[in-house]
């Protein structure tokens, strides 16, 4: 009898999920594509000698998308065309974690709630 409760209440609090993973799917599917990191614009000197860029101090503008791999910070060369769909996918990206944030929370209610109900009997 008791396997039994437990077989129910676990299906109950799946479809008690169900309702929170559809609301998630709904949240993240028009979020494509999707990055995190920081994209910087740097000056960097050229290796070429006589430069004027460089003798001046203008020096070459160039992007860089810095994530973290393995712990460890690491810089990606973006070419100037493709800033803009990177910036999309970063400000995606930021969307998508907030979004983590409140299914969390929707998660834990929505077990809060079953757990309540499975004590009250009902």
């Amino acid at each position: 009898m008791c396997v039994l409760w437990h077989i129910c209440s676990v299906q109950d609090e799946g479809d008690v999920l169900a309702e929170v993973r559809a609301w998630f799917l709904a949240q993240v599917g028009e979020l494509w594509p999707v990055a995190l990191g920081s994209l910087s614009l740097r000056r960097s000197p050229c290796v070429r000698k006589n430069c004027h860029a460089c003798a001046t101090g203008e020096k070459h503008a160039s992007y860089v998308l810095y994530v973290r791999r393995g712990g460890k910070r690491t810089g990606l060369y973006v070419p100037d065309e493709l800033v803009p769909q990177m910036r999309a996918a970063l400000l995606y990206g930021r969307k998508l974690e907030a979004v983590m944030m409140e299914v969390g929370v929707r998660v834990l209610e929505a077990l809060r709630d079953a757990r309540g109900k499975r004590r009250a009997g009902g």
